[in-house]
């Protein structure tokens, strides 16, 4: 299976000081880069948490955000801290001496002011606990969704890789016919110049132009990248880089096919292989 870089998931948890939640979201990205968002009393577990998310996801841009909201009851049993008070009231008044202007604090701000209030005590050890179970939860959550939608690009892909094949297919057999279309010309040409079609001098030409217009190699080269997303697609993991890689490949092959094509259905085909190539470059994008 493969995985999306894109996901969401949430969890939740009831302590005896209020709820907790944990939330997991991500985009694509070419690497990891994880971001925590969390209250001060929380801070400490910061190491903990990139551990754990980094264990589980190795690229894309996560923000992990924890809030904690104090239940009703937790801030009725709640105290104050006067020495906060007070040192608030000393910087409002030193403030105001020099901004007159400024106003002065109310009580819903001083309130709210980080340190004021004293919630019931809460052991770092439980939070700790509430914490890890909620990430291992979300995380659970966060994986299947990936991989959910880690399975929709793996058939996009797949599709995009037979349709493709399709197209190749029908390349090698318009090749002879080009070359015969190319040497009846010929012929016609050296008649009309010269009055008769001089066989060793339509051999070299055919030659050459049969040369200049081969693309058994490309065709070839394009079967073996093929071969190669199904097989990284069907391994799974970690491939999005992998096939990234392929996408460049299956490029460059399709690219050459087009500027050797003599035939108008051969470079129909050659376009709408860029264009498969394309819708699947786009979608590789989104893969781990």
């Amino acid at each position: 299976m493969i995985f999306s870089m894109t996901g969401y998931a949430v969890a939740s948890a009831e302590l005896d000081v209020g709820s907790l939640s944990l939330e997991l979201r991500s985009v694509n990205h070419r690497y990891l880069d994880l971001q925590l968002r969390m209250p001060d009393e929380l801070r400490s577990l910061e190491p903990m948490l990139r551990e754990q998310i980094s264990a589980r996801i190795s690229r894309g841009k996560i923000e992990c955000r924890i809030n904690l909201l104090s239940r009703a009851s937790a801030q009725a049993g709640s105290n104050i801290n006067l020495d906060t008070v007070k040192q608030l009231a000393a910087w409002s008044v030193q403030i105001r001496k020099i901004l007159p202007t400024a106003g002065e604090l109310t009580i819903a701000e001083v309130l709210k002011w980080h340190g004021v209030t004293e919630n019931p005590a809460v052991s770092d050890e439980m939070l700790r606990t509430a914490v890890a179970a909620a990430l291992q939860q979300a995380l659970h959550d966060f994986t299947a969704a990936r991989q959910r939608e880690g399975g929709k690009l793996a058939s996009f892909l797949l599709e995009r890789v037979e349709g493709i094949e399709k197209l190749r297919l029908t390349v090698a057999p318009r090749i002879p016919g080009a070359i015969a279309a190319y040497e009846a010309k010929l012929r016609a040409r050296l008649l009309e110049a010269l009055g008769s079609d001089d066989d060793e001098r339509v051999r070299q030409e055919i030659t050459l132009y049969a040369s200049k217009i081969d693309v058994d190699e490309e065709l070839s080269r394009l079967h073996t990248h093929l071969a190669e997303v199904q097989r990284v697609i069907d391994k799974g993991g970690i491939v999005g880089k992998r096939l990234d890689f392929m996408m460049q490949e299956l490029h460059r092959e399709a690219n050459t096919l087009g500027s050797k094509s003599v035939d108008a259905e051969v470079s129909r085909c050659a376009m709408d292989i860029k264009l498969l190539i394309e819708q699947m470059r786009e979608q590789v994008q989104n893969i781990e």
